[in-house]
């Protein structure tokens, strides 16, 4: 079954919006080209994506039962980790978001899977400001493998 927790735009200021736990306030911090490259950066109670753009930006988080379909077809970038919410909260904000009023979403409490599919991403102006990049962020209950997969990388700038 799938449930959409949220859909509308964020500031994704610092290229950056982020689902944390909303009892575990720390964000993962391994800021390496590498972990940046992959658009994801998972924490133990966090995770990080990485956007194309330094602005407001649309994004849809959906609730899944299970691990979701693949549709790498469809998307330019899908990467995958997880990540614990053992408060069964979750906050959704860009980076410098002011956290009392951020977005908050019910999951299962427990671990998560979590996939992110970006599309859009060639479609930026020469200045980087507008686009028809989009974000698509999956969870589902579930104990993933530790660490970040790239299940599908985009190559471009």
């Amino acid at each position: 079954m799938l449930k959409v927790l949220y859909q509308g735009n964020l500031l994704a200021d610092y290229f950056k919006i982020y689902l944390r736990d909303e009892a575990h306030a720390d964000l993962p911090d391994d800021y390496t080209s590498e972990a940046i490259s992959k658009r994801l950066m998972a924490g133990p109670h966090a995770n990080i994506l990485h956007t194309a753009r330094n602005m407001t930006v649309p994004i849809r988080v959906e609730w899944h039962d299970q691990r979701p379909a693949l549709d790498l077809g469809a998307y330019q970038h899908v990467v995958e980790a997880r990540f614990d919410c053992p408060s069964g909260q979750l906050v959704l904000a860009g980076l410098t978001d002011y956290d009392p009023t951020a977005s908050r979403l019910s999951v299962k409490a427990g671990p998560l899977g979590v996939r992110a599919s970006l599309s859009g991403l060639d479609t930026l102006s020469e200045d980087g400001l507008e686009g028809d990049d989009q974000y698509v962020v999956q969870l589902w209950p579930g104990s993933e493998p530790e660490g970040v997969r790239v299940l599908k990388a985009w190559l471009g700038e």
